[in-house]
């Protein structure tokens, strides 16, 4: 770690030396320009290398000298891909690398993958657990249970996008019990919103198809009917509780008739979202969710929680643990941060006007 750093340190001198050298065979530049180039030369090269050295310093008290770094079994539902990776997993790796974790050096992540069979979820949680990793981490309650069952020691962290106390994962939001804490993106007030939101698009908005997964732990189809008999909509149910149902229910959808459709986000219904867009694209009509994801596929809008600002809490939990937390100690948080995504490409693909009152509060415009 010492020589690379050391390299590193070395190639930006060497930089500097063929900058000097460079300015003083510029002849235009007079005596006093080429002190202060100089001197600026000199002040970023110190910079640097303190930065540098600085770096190397929080590095190597961060690690004592001969322990292991700690390992983190990561649980992942779908599989290893090529490119990048998702915001919501992108915002967690952030997150641990501002609180000074570097992956392979400060910490150690063993990944794991479900390839989309969440059947798979309790062999590989046990595997984990045998092979005596130090915390266990995940997005999903579907993962948060099998990992519950799985172990009742290892702490574990996870981001859910249902209710975990209604799932029976935590005991409650501010004393969650056990070895299980994280977050959780559920915000079920919100779907009620969405409604308005499309209302206020489109006043004559008097029907609207609901896609909803019954097996996912939230109320958000409860608050959508409240709202929708508050505003006269009337509303057609198509529900979904596993990948092969949906092309039924599309077909379902395609012999009704209805104003807007509006998608309850779940993993489930995320994994479509992109032929959910194409239908109500064809059938143009406006498609609401509230995940961002679904309005970036082709839907009109999302309104919900900031889930990559969520997500990265994450971090803040693993490194409270490995400091000595217990997970039963650290409360299970809730979004702080909501956001509005308009597409306004579908908007004019479908011929709808967005109101600029309704652009003004949107957090995303997609053009």
């Amino acid at each position: 770690m010492i020589s690379d750093f050391a390299m590193r340190i070395a190639v930006w001198k060497n930089q500097a030396e063929v900058r000097r050298e460079h300015m003083s065979k510029r002849r235009w530049i007079g005596s006093h320009s080429r002190k202060v180039l100089k001197s600026a030369i000199n002040r970023k090269s110190a910079i640097l290398v303190g930065a540098l050295l600085s770096a190397l310093c929080s590095t190597v008290q961060a690690q004592p000298q001969g322990k292991s770094p700690p390992r983190v079994g990561w649980l992942w539902y779908g599989s290893a891909q090529a490119g990048p990776l998702p915001s919501i997993e992108t915002s967690i790796i952030d997150g641990l690398q501002e609180l000074g974790y570097v992956d392979g050096k400060t910490i150690v992540f063993e990944h794991r993958f479900a390839e989309g069979r969440p059947e798979k979820l309790p062999e590989i949680v046990a595997a984990l657990v045998r092979q005596k990793v130090d915390i266990i981490i995940g997005l999903g309650g579907d993962i948060a249970a099998a990992a519950k069952k799985a172990t009742r020691t290892v702490p574990i962290v996870v981001g859910t996008s249902d209710d975990p106390v209604r799932a029976s994962i935590i005991s409650s939001l501010a004393r969650p019990g056990g070895n299980i804490t994280g977050v959780t993106f559920v915000m079920d007030e919100l779907a009620g919103k969405r409604i308005q939101l499309l209302k206020e698009i489109n006043p004559k908005l008097s029907s609207s198809g609901v896609l909803w997964n019954p097996a996912h732990a939230d109320n958000e189809l409860r608050e959508i009917q409240i709202t929708a008999k508050e505003f006269n909509v009337q509303l057609r149910l198509f529900k979904v509780e596993r990948i092969d149902e949906f092309d039924n229910a599309l077909s379902a959808m395609k012999k009704e008739k209805f104003d807007a459709l509006i998608v309850v986000p779940s993993r489930l219904t995320s994994l479509r979202r992109s032929q959910l867009a194409g239908f109500a694209l064809k059938s143009r009509i406006p498609m609401a969710s509230g995940w961002r994801e679904f309005a970036e596929a082709g839907g009109l809008l999302s309104y919900g929680p900031n889930r990559a600002q969520i997500a990265r809490r994450i971090a803040y939990y693993v490194d409270r643990i490995l400091k000595g937390a217990k997970p039963a100690d650290l409360p299970v948080e809730t979004p702080t941060k909501f956001e509005l995504v308009i597409n306004l490409k579908t908007a004019q693909e479908i011929g709808l006007t967005i109101p600029q009152s309704v652009l003004y509060r949107a957090d995303t415009v997609i053009r």
